[in-house]
């Protein structure tokens, strides 16, 4: 079955007895290992434990279409449920977890799959979503609304509140990968020791400098006409795993707080005034070169940035060429006319 946005956090919680396997898939790779995990503890507490845990990857299916129903079936040596997950599953594999679906194997192991962005017409989610025994569940990149509360109600885990700009700069910065988020809030609530409540400045502190903001740099030196900064860290983010969606939907939030600071300096504002004016704050470290960007880019070409942006995403979705390809492509773009002079 396909399970819709408003019931996916209910049945994590508490998924149907009747279902045996879950397909989890997407863009937002940290949101899939995410629901992934929160959906194996329904089933076992402990996710390495290796009486109860069997674990592989989807192209072992190929090779041995058995082995699934083999591990579904098997009873723990410790009793209790046991959970089966299949990693970077693809379509490669439908022909086992179809058999599986087919022939269910007694007991109430649960299966649960985790799988990258997967079109409309993959096999292995049509098979998910149309069978009986089965749920399909997306994993699409998180809004900063959303996100927001997910840290909110992390840091409430820890007996921490937040400030609501420093919840916003949360939010906005992490965006993008829930599992990133999730790791640097983690940390925030170590690092606030025994604080209760998280200022700006505390968030700012802990996270300014993380990696979790890696996925912007390619965006900055972009907007900047940095060519070789642009080229190198798309290189890197790509090499680690990390999909293009994410960091076109930050290229367009970017573009979308420029093309507010440049209606703001075009009605007589400062460059400076301006990005002061903005909520959530911005980054200390990086005011001054949103300042100089603010300066360079023009309404109309802040415009035709976006335009360009809102495009390729689509063209990710409803078309055959490499998404990597799709986003490389609008950066460098977008790069020619952050060089302009």
């Amino acid at each position: 079955m396909k399970l819709q946005p408003k019931a996916i956090d209910g049945f994590l919680r508490s998924p149907d007895p009747k279902v045996r396997a879950v397909l989890l898939y997407g863009p937002d790779s940290g949101l899939v290992r995410d629901r992934a995990q929160t959906l194996g503890k329904t089933v076992v507490t402990d996710l390495s434990d290796p009486f109860r845990v069997a674990e592989f990857l989807g192209r072992a299916l190929a090779d041995d279409p058995a082995r699934l129903a083999d591990e579904a079936a098997a009873i723990s040596f410790t009793g209790g449920r046991r959970l089966i997950r299949v990693r970077d599953a693809e379509d490669n594999s439908t022909a086992a977890f179809t058999a599986f679906l087919e022939n269910l194997p007694p007991g109430d192991s649960l299966v649960v799959v985790e799988s990258g962005d997967l079109s409309a017409r993959s096999k292995l989610r049509l098979l998910f979503e149309g069978a009986d025994g089965a749920a399909a569940i997306p994993c699409y990149v998180e809004e900063e609304a959303s996100l927001g509360r997910v840290i909110a109600d992390i840091l409430h885990g820890h007996g921490l509140t937040a400030d609501p700009d420093a919840l916003s700069f949360l939010s906005a910065n992490l965006v993008g990968d829930r599992m990133v988020a999730r790791g640097e809030a983690e940390k925030l609530a170590l690092y606030m020791g025994e604080a209760k409540r998280v200022r700006l400045e505390d968030a700012q502190a802990c996270i300014g400098d993380s990696a979790a903001l890696s996925m912007d740099e390619p965006v900055w030196a972009a907007a900047e006409g940095d060519f070789a900064t642009l080229d190198r860290s798309l290189a890197r983010l790509f090499a680690e795993g990390t999909s293009p969606v994410p960091i076109l939907r930050g290229a367009q939030r970017h573009f979308q707080r420029l093309q507010l600071l440049c209606a703001q300096v075009a009605a007589g504002k400062s460059p400076e005034a301006a990005v002061e004016s903005l909520r959530p704050p911005v980054f200390f470290k990086l005011k001054t070169r949103l300042v100089r960007q603010a300066r360079h880019w023009s309404p109309g070409h802040v415009r035709q940035a976006l335009e360009r942006l809102v495009d390729a995403e689509a063209d990710c979705k409803r078309t055959n060429m490499p998404d990597e390809t799709l986003c490389a492509r609008v950066l460098f773009q977008l790069a020619s006319l952050g060089a302009r002079r």
